[in-house]
């Protein structure tokens, strides 16, 4: 007959007094052992996260719509006519002319009574900067 062991004692048939073992305590004296709750910093990592995410998406977000816009420009005073090589670094203003097709010129709003749309430099990398925008086509 098998001799009943007390409570406070662990055993088992298999790996003998194994109380250093268990994942719990075995003993009133013993320090209460809990899984620590993961879900409040799961939470708080993935609120982070997502901010950060989110933060980054919206800065590429207000660059690619800058790359766009800086694009749609560089498109419409390449396609507006113009008789002469621009020179980098010169300024030059964009007009439309009384049958609705734009133009590049060098004299400025103010020395004549055309429609302007935008004043521009050209760069290095000849590409058209926007310096001074009259009437907000895009």
């Amino acid at each position: 007959m098998k001799s009943k062991k007390p409570d406070n004692v662990v055993f088992s048939t298999e790996h003998g007094y194994n109380a250093s073992r268990l994942p719990y305590a075995t003993n009133v004296s013993a320090p209460v052992i809990k899984a620590d709750d993961l879900a409040g910093w799961k939470n708080i990592g993935i609120n982070k996260v997502n901010k950060e995410f989110q933060s980054k998406f919206n800065e590429i977000k207000i660059q690619y719509q800058n790359l766009i816009e800086e694009f749609q420009w560089n498109e419409l005073v390449y396609n507006a006519k113009f008789s002469f090589e621009p020179i980098v670094g010169e300024i030059y203003h964009l007009y439309k002319d009384n049958e609705g097709f734009n133009f590049l010129s060098l004299i400025g709003p103010n020395e004549w009574n055309k429609e302007h749309i935008g004043t521009f430099q050209l760069n290095s990398d000849k590409k058209w900067v926007l310096l001074d925008l009259k009437n907000p086509i895009f």
